[in-house]
């Protein structure tokens, strides 16, 4: 597989990078979220999901209270570089509602 450096992901003018969180066994979309440099650094480095809170301005680990955590098998970025797709192990509840994944609600006309 094509390895891309952080140095060439194309980050926003707010300098973020929406992260799309799949099970890596099962290929569920979990959730997205966002991360800066600093915050996909950290999840390379520490194989656990680090995102940037956009409402509290910081840094946030997944599962870090909840005990929720996502342990990262891989980061794939998509063939523009201004997105990642993290695959990872979830353990317990991905969503903040306690649902696996936040994709849990239809849509309808």
């Amino acid at each position: 597989m094509e390895r891309v450096p952080v140095d060439d992901l194309r980050f926003d003018d707010r300098g973020l990078l929406p992260a799309v969180v799949q099970d890596a066994d099962s290929g569920e979309v979990l959730m997205v979220a966002w991360m800066n440099r600093e915050a996909l650094e950290a999840t390379l480095r520490e194989g656990r999901t680090v995102f940037w809170s956009r409402s509290r301005r910081e840094l946030w680990r997944k599962g870090q209270t909840s005990g929720h955590v996502q342990h990262v098998e891989e980061i794939r970025a998509d063939c523009d570089g201004d997105v990642v797709l993290v695959r990872v192990h979830q353990v317990g509840a991905a969503c903040h509602t306690g649902a696996r994944s936040c994709f849990f609600r239809g849509v309808e006309a």
